[in-house]
């Protein structure tokens, strides 16, 4: 799984590298490819997310917001953006969070052959306290002292940081999705380390986090269990 997708030529010839005027169809909002998911139509006409920004032909933004994605499905926005009969099915919103969410467990998965993603309550209570951790994460049906713990680990490390920031903290998925996720790498506690690799789950956490709607991870703990 590549750290960085390699760029495409959009409709007119122009690399993504220097293409700066993305805007959402439903907002209207310019932003970067960090920021929004790309779709484009398939041969059969269906309407498919491009999260790597690789398949060729005309593609459309949307702001990485379930709630957006739904509404351009709804009102069809994709046909009049890709300027053909494009079709977006009903589930489309709900594809778009399976495919972050299988991109986060595989970046989970080469950060812990980094050694960039370590699991275990007290190996991450560990990670936290000594300043290693960049994220922390918790399955959503954790057990709340476990959680509580950890939780005072990344308040007391706070106090030492520059305006008392604290290490975010997700709980994107319970035990039983993390385990159809990840097989054998699944976890009840874990953090991402500093590194390429860390970084990476963290960025990816962050953009599922923000697309289910829970914003930034509070600093009181992790983010709740999205409704489906």
């Amino acid at each position: 799984m590549p750290l960085v997708s390699e760029p495409h030529e959009d409709d007119d010839g122009r690399s993504d590298a220097i293409v700066n005027d993305r805007t959402c169809i439903v907002t209207r909002e310019t932003g970067s490819p960090e920021t929004l998911i790309r779709f484009v139509a398939a041969p059969d006409g269906r309407v498919v997310p491009d999260l790597k920004r690789q398949l060729p032909g005309r593609g459309c933004w949307v702001k990485a917001e379930r709630a957006l994605v739904d509404r351009a499905a709804q009102k069809k926005l994709f046909a009049r953006a890709l300027r053909t009969e494009a079709k977006a099915d009903a589930d489309l919103g709900a594809l778009v969070d399976r495919l972050i969410a299988a991109d986060l467990a595989g970046m989970m998965n080469m950060a812990r052959k980094a050694g960039q993603f370590i699991t275990g309550a007290m190996k991450v209570d560990a990670a936290v306290r000594s300043g290693a951790a960049v994220a922390v994460f918790h399955a959503a049906d954790a057990a709340a002292d476990g959680v509580r713990k950890i939780d005072q680990a990344r308040k007391a490390r706070s106090f030492g940081e520059e305006a008392g920031q604290t290490i975010p903290s997700f709980s994107l998925f319970t035990s039983a999705e993390m385990d159809e996720l990840m097989g054998q790498n699944a976890f009840i506690h874990a953090c991402a380390l500093a590194g390429q690799a860390g970084e990476g789950v963290v960025k990816r956490a962050t953009m599922l986090e923000k697309y289910r709607g829970f914003g930034q991870s509070g600093a009181e703990g992790g983010a709740g269990q999205p409704k489906q």
